[in-house]
């Protein structure tokens, strides 16, 4: 379908880009690899990243290009960037490209709620209903009378997920409203609730587990009404500038700068959505309908940098990042097949791995596929970004996780 991703002759566009970054608010009280590590371990991801792609082209994958980052428990920032941000256009992919980071910003909803919750504006365990009775509409919510913030952000509320789960209601309206011709329009995700309402919770509150965008997007309604601001605005104050995370933006407009060209089969199949997602430098739809879904584009180094000062005690208070890193819900019993046993906390997915345990979120936006883990053990964060929505992402994140810590093994 899209024949440039299957170049004869592989030219690797990438750059290794290693410096050395004092996080804010960090101490690099870790011993730090030598420079020849360094080196070492660079070169090693650069390697298999580029061997990746070059495979790739090989076969039916559709793999245009891809950016990875990986943070030491030093701080040490590693860097390396495959294939092309435009095949077309025959545009190299650089490390600083921008990529929508879809679900994975999730982790930064989950923080906002659980900063106010430190400040006792928020309660995890207090049904939500009176943040809207002034609404019309929350009644008819499955489970209403007992969803809880814990609930909302653990995907435990029983409440099914409006973009797969919905019959094809949110396919069809995204197919009706975003022809070229509405190309400008400004979604309220509000909206997007409408698509669950009056339907039979999956299960009651708090006994179950199925992932839900719809839970977040009420999430997002709160942060709001106790904020008395957007929610950009409060992510913004709290965590993006005190972290100088300058290259994670809200995706609340068309024209944001250095946004790789997303390839997009799947969303095109799914949602109607163009298969080139970036004409003329910006977004061919207003990218708004994510929202507190996710609702960021950023870089694999700048998910990494988020990833240490989150899960490293910089970003919220200890007492609500304990609660963020419980795992009271299962996502899948038992191990998988590379013997990971899966549970999910506030925001997170809480991995049993080969590597101990994993701190993870995937991310998935029409045109991009996305990947952050943080292991504690090691104090290592590790993010990938491809800019297509029919990748073989995890697979591809998986053999450089591995890469990474055998490679660290024999440092």
């Amino acid at each position: 379908m899209l024949s440039p991703f299957k170049a004869r002759k592989y030219r690797c566009s990438a750059w290794i880009l290693v410096l050395f970054i004092c996080l804010p608010g960090f101490a690099l009280a870790e011993p730090a690899l030598s420079s020849v590590a360094v080196e070492r371990l660079s070169s090693q991801i650069a390697l298999i990243l580029d061997t990746q792609f070059d495979q790739a082209q090989q076969t039916d994958e559709i793999f245009p290009g891809a950016t990875v980052a990986v943070v030491l428990p030093d701080g040490t920032l590693l860097s390396h960037a495959s294939g092309y941000a435009d095949t077309e256009a025959r545009i190299h992919m650089d490390t600083d490209a921008r990529m929508p980071a879809g679900s994975i910003g999730k982790t930064h909803v989950a923080a906002v709620a659980l900063s106010l919750v430190a400040e006792g504006k928020l309660a995890l365990d207090v049904p939500v209903a009176k943040w809207f009775e002034d609404t019309d509409w929350f009644v008819r919510l499955p489970n209403h009378e007992a969803i809880t913030l814990r609930h909302l952000l653990n995907h435990s509320s029983g409440i099914i997920d409006h973009v797969f789960d919905a019959g094809s209601g949110f396919q069809d309206f995204l197919k009706e409203h975003l022809s070229p011709e509405n190309q400008d329009r400004v979604f309220d995700p509000r909206m997007f609730v409408q698509f669950v309402l009056d339907q039979e919770p999956l299960y009651p509150a708090g006994e179950g587990f199925h992932y839900s965008d719809t839970g977040y997007l009420i999430v997002g309604m709160m942060i709001e009404k106790v904020s008395s601001q957007t929610y950009y605005e409060t992510l913004s104050q709290r965590f993006l500038t005190p972290l100088g995370l300058i290259d994670t933006i809200p995706m609340d407009r068309r024209d944001i700068s250095g946004v790789a060209q997303g390839y997009a089969p799947l969303s095109h199949q799914l949602f109607g959505i163009p298969e080139h997602v970036i004409k003329d430098g910006q977004f061919v739809f207003h990218p708004s309908l994510e929202w507190t879904g996710g609702g960021l584009v950023s870089t694999t180094s700048d998910l990494v940098r988020w990833a240490k000062a989150l899960y490293e005690g910089k970003a919220i208070a200890p007492g609500v990042l304990t609660e963020m890193l419980t795992s009271v819900a299962s996502e899948t019993e038992p191990a998988d097949q590379f013997g990971r046993v899966f549970g999910y906390g506030l925001g997170v997915s809480v991995v049993k791995s080969n590597f101990g345990i994993c701190y993870r979120h995937g991310g998935f936006f029409p045109g991009y596929h996305s990947f952050l883990a943080y292991y504690p053990d090691q104090k290592v964060a590790i993010a990938m970004q491809i800019n297509t929505d029919s990748s073989e992402i995890e697979a591809h994140f998986d053999t450089i996780t591995a890469l990474v810590f055998n490679t660290l093994s024999t440092l």
